[in-house]
């Protein structure tokens, strides 16, 4: 941009073409007034200067280049500055009404108090009326004797149980956080300078000279900036007096002095204390659901092991058939093999070194079906032959009756005489078997 062009865009106060690091860079580069009132005097030998020369030669045609300077850069700056004020004065403001209108925290500290209490019983600081705000925040160094839980949690988990309502507290401070990221002592040094650069403009527009050039609108344009630039200002202070008058009373009902306890201080402790209050809940729901998960697991395991141990008990008294002698038993398991017909699907053992004869091995099958498979030689003794109806010349064996309690089982066994002829020219005899079982008295 041609150096006529930058003055003239000055002297309009053109902002569409002026901007922030524009104006900043032009006060950095400027030189002294001095310099510049004799970089002036070299006008008429401007084409033989240098551009650094020859941009002081017309920078010092413009009246009261500097302070000039200096407002248009305020100018530019006055609505970012407003925009960083005034929500650090709202924040902290709607902090301190949140505050005194929830009526879930004042709960929630008078919960404190009376779990404070009881927990001093008998000491010296039994019975208190009150307890400092910045207390909240070592709630979390209480713990219990196994070191598992703090009485903040002890806390949270009574507010869930008994007092639900107190833990939407967190939802009504809303501005909290925000106001524990304001310093009331910046803020005041922000709005005392803002009233300086306000004063300073307002006073360089008063005592600025007459224009002389037809394109310098700087007075017409900042005496209306600093009207309204004045306005603004007014409404700020006004903004931050009753904060802190709001602050004061704030004090005043939480029993702090505000001057010793800043704003800062006192709205961290609490956004802390927010905070660890939540975690506290999502800690208390995160171990009841890893306790449930245990018990679950526990309650399995034990039915598992319960079922395992019945199936192995039933288990062993299919198979233990009593060694003392236990009647009862055989017969119950007897019964219960030939009601569901598992005696009958018994598969043949492998032969003995010594081969029985067909009428052994007929019988040793036999003594095995009775049995369920063992030889229970002492519970069924050897077969005695009875006369047989099939036929004469057949033999009848019969087992003698074994009961206990009104149970009995008779077998009888016939050897019937076979059509078939072996190679020694003997009959082979094959048996047949018939049992019986009932309750009461022996029959048949």
């Amino acid at each position: 941009m041609p150096y006529q062009e930058i003055k003239n865009v000055i002297l309009e106060v053109n902002e569409a073409v002026l901007t922030e690091s524009m104006i900043q860079n032009l006060i950095k580069q400027m030189p002294e007034p001095e310099q510049l009132k004799m970089l002036s005097e070299l006008k008429d030998e401007y084409d033989d200067l240098a551009e650094s020369e020859q941009f002081g030669v017309v920078m010092g045609t413009v009246p009261r280049l500097r302070p000039r300077l200096n407002a248009i850069l305020f100018k530019l700056q006055f609505s970012e500055q407003v925009e960083n004020i005034k929500p650090e004065i709202v924040a902290v403001t709607a902090a301190c009404e949140e505050l005194r209108k929830s009526e879930n925290f004042s709960s929630l500290l008078e919960i404190t108090l009376l779990v404070g209490n009881y927990m001093n019983a008998g000491s010296r600081n039994a019975g208190a009326f009150g307890f400092n705000i910045s207390f909240l925040c070592k709630l979390r160094d209480t713990k219990s004797a196994d070191q598992k839980m703090t009485l903040l949690h002890f806390l949270a988990e009574l507010c869930e149980t008994e007092y639900p309502d107190v833990l939407k507290f967190p939802d009504e401070l809303a501005h909290v956080e925000k106001a524990s990221r304001v310093s009331a002592e910046n803020l005041q040094k922000n709005l005392d300078q803002m009233k300086k650069q306000v004063s300073d403009v307002e006073r360089d527009v008063q005592n600025f000279p007459a224009a002389t050039d037809e394109k310098d609108k700087f007075v017409e344009k900042m005496t209306i900036f600093v009207k309204d630039a004045q306005e603004q200002y007014n409404k700020l202070r006004m903004m931050h007096s009753n904060m802190e008058t709001l602050y004061k009373e704030l004090g005043e009902y939480f029993l702090f002095d505000p001057k010793k306890v800043t704003v800062e201080e006192f709205f961290m402790d609490l956004n802390n204390f927010k905070n660890m209050f939540v975690q506290a809940v999502k800690e208390n729901q995160k171990r009841r659901e890893t306790e449930e998960k245990m018990r679950r697991a526990k309650l399995a395991k034990e039915k598992a092991e319960k079922e395992r141990l019945e199936k192995q008990q039933k288990r062993e008294q299919l198979i233990d058939m009593n060694a003392e002698g236990d009647e009862t038993g055989v017969m119950d398991s007897l019964l219960e093999a030939l009601q569901s017909g598992a005696a009958f699907r018994r598969k043949r053992g492998p032969r003995q070194d010594s081969p029985l004869c067909p009428w052994e091995e007929e019988e040793e099958d036999t003594r095995k079906l009775v049995t369920g498979g063992h030889a229970m030689r002492s519970l069924l003794p050897r077969w005695s032959p009875l006369p047989c109806e099939h036929s004469g010349s057949a033999e009848k064996l019969t087992a003698p009756t074994l009961g206990r309690n009104g149970v009995s089982i008779r077998g009888l066994l016939c050897v019937l005489p076979s059509p078939q002829t072996g190679s020694s020219g003997q009959q082979e005899g094959r048996v047949c078997c018939h049992l019986s079982a009932g309750l009461g008295a022996d029959q048949g």
